[in-house]
């Protein structure tokens, strides 16, 4: 018995006792021949990031091996721009280790799991996310020798009709108990469910979002996972938001991952906090306690210098760049600081000292085992914070790979990490000489489309980015209106038409 399957809350891994990387078709014919379960869903993210899903009643033995090692065939041209009618069959088979009972299917037992997709003759679909995003990883962990793992920050709105009791203080939601935080109920079921999917859950709490608006209350939650391999992470966020919206239907309430609800109000994020591997599992963050590592500041230039196209893939709607402004918790600038919630890249507080003495002054008659202090250096990341919940989140991962990779290969990494580090508040009016030879990221779609296409060949470079992918996601996002754009700003009204037009993004 895997000893991390005894408490999992992923009923799949709990009942085979092993790891998920480790499952394989036999397990789960066990798995389903042994729990009744008499339907299998595929699931699989097309272009416009969401979840799209294919149900199999399982038959019979013969029937559940052939859909398991076959997988089946969907219209490619219905899930991606770039792939035209006329040769449009493609195949999704299912990755084992995705595996989790459906939480949602109450009444039939159902295994659902993630799908990749194949082409008439068998490869991967070179342009399909999840393949860019195994694509990206693996070129990251040859070129380095270091494996990447990623955690996101997933912030949503809960909306339901204002209940004029306890009111929260507006833009002070920031940790926020019942009754003034009306939803950490409902935010704790999801946490729930998404276990059971096999998410794995740091915490959840409510956010600095919360106000009413034409007799509803907005209030903001956000869910933060583990570090993970990248390509896990990726799948843990997308099984999140649709756990999110289905409990959301089913409870009678609306939620949202858009960007931005109306103006002077805080905005909805994904950051995406990134860790980097030794091959031995120790962390390759710190040279010694308290320093910074060459492998961190790399990293760090890399994200710098490729920073305004990433916007590409994690800002890719108009609402995007109503948040990205000054003065609302989002960065604006490109660089980087440490404990500095200003900047573009965030070198969050760490445990850099005994990893067990504040622990023994918080509770003195403990004499438990002291905690190996290596656990306290592999808690160390470093965040990214533009991206927001219209993210394509395989596609913006795979970025970031790219974008980490590179600074690994740029001669001048260490000089760029210098240079773009900040330590004051960058939007404050007496920064305003350090914010002038700083770049700043896009202000709308186009430019970022732009910016995506100036820096082209570093996500093709070694087959990571297929061209059909960068020339789809600038096509879509030129094809927004950016004088329509650039008036919102300054218009309220024209403001919230585009927020309810792209209000369930992602």
């Amino acid at each position: 018995m895997d000893k991390q399957s005894t408490l999992c809350k992923n009923r799949v891994q709990a009942w085979l006792g092993k790891s998920p990387s480790e499952f394989t078709r036999d397990d789960i014919v066990r798995f389903v021949t042994a729990n009744d379960i008499r339907m299998i869903n595929f699931m699989y993210p097309a272009a416009d990031g969401r979840l799209k899903t294919l149900n199999f009643v399982v038959n019979n033995l013969a029937y559940l091996e052939n859909i398991l090692t076959l997988g089946e065939r969907v219209d490619g041209s219905s899930l991606f721009p770039f792939i035209e009618a006329g040769s449009s069959d493609l195949y999704v088979v299912p990755r084992y280790r995705t595996a989790f009972v459906d939480p949602f299917a109450t009444d039939i037992p159902t295994l659902t799991m993630l799908c990749s997709f194949f082409d008439k003759d068998g490869h991967h679909l070179e342009s399909a996310p999840e393949y860019t995003l195994d694509k990206a990883c693996t070129e990251f962990t040859r070129a380095t020798g270091l494996t990447f793992e990623a955690m996101g920050e997933l912030e949503y709105y809960v909306i339901a009709p204002d209940p004029a009791v306890f009111p929260a203080t507006d833009q002070r939601g920031y940790h926020e108990s019942a009754p003034f935080a009306k939803f950490n109920d409902f935010r704790a079921l999801c946490m729930t469910y998404i276990a059971e999917t096999g998410g794995q859950i740091k915490y959840g709490h409510s956010e600095v979002g919360n106000f009413t608006l034409d007799g509803m209350i907005y209030e903001q939650n956000e869910i933060e996972f583990l570090p993970v391999d990248a390509r896990d992470a990726a799948d843990q966020l997308v099984l999140a938001k649709w756990v999110i919206r289905n409990l959301a239907w089913r409870h009678g309430l609306d939620a949202t991952f858009a960007p931005k609800i109306t103006a002077g109000k805080a905005g909805s994020g994904l950051h995406v906090h990134m860790r980097l591997m030794n091959p031995d599992g120790t962390s390759a963050m710190t040279a010694r306690p308290g320093s910074v590592s060459g492998a961190r500041l790399r990293g760090i230039a890399g994200l710098m210098d490729l920073a305004p196209a990433l916007t590409a893939f994690g800002n890719t709607n108009p609402t995007s760049y109503f948040r990205l402004v000054p003065h609302q918790e989002a960065p604006t600038s490109v660089c980087w600081g440490d404990r500095n919630r200003s900047v573009l890249v965030r070198v969050p507080l760490g445990w850099t000292g005994d990893a067990n003495t504040m622990c023994s002054l918080a509770n003195p008659t403990d004499d438990s085992t002291p905690l190996d202090p290596a656990e306290a250096a592999r808690k160390q990341t470093f965040e990214i914070r533009s991206a927001d919940g219209s993210a394509d989140v395989y596609m913006y991962i795979a970025a970031l790979a790219v974008a980490l990779r590179h600074g690994f290969e740029m001669p001048d990494a260490l000089e760029v990490a210098e240079q773009t580090y900040v330590d004051v508040d960058i939007h404050r009016s007496e920064s305003g000489d350090i914010a002038r030879r700083l770049a700043s990221l896009p202000v709308d779609c186009n430019a970022s489309a732009d910016c995506l296409e100036a820096r082209a060949d570093i996500f093709t470079a070694a087959g990571v980015f297929s061209e059909k992918a960068i020339a789809g996601t600038c096509a879509r996002l030129r094809a927004y209106d950016s004088d329509e754009a650039r008036r919102a700003m300054s218009d309220p009204g024209l403001m919230l038409e585009l927020v309810r037009r792209h209000f369930h993004c992602g």
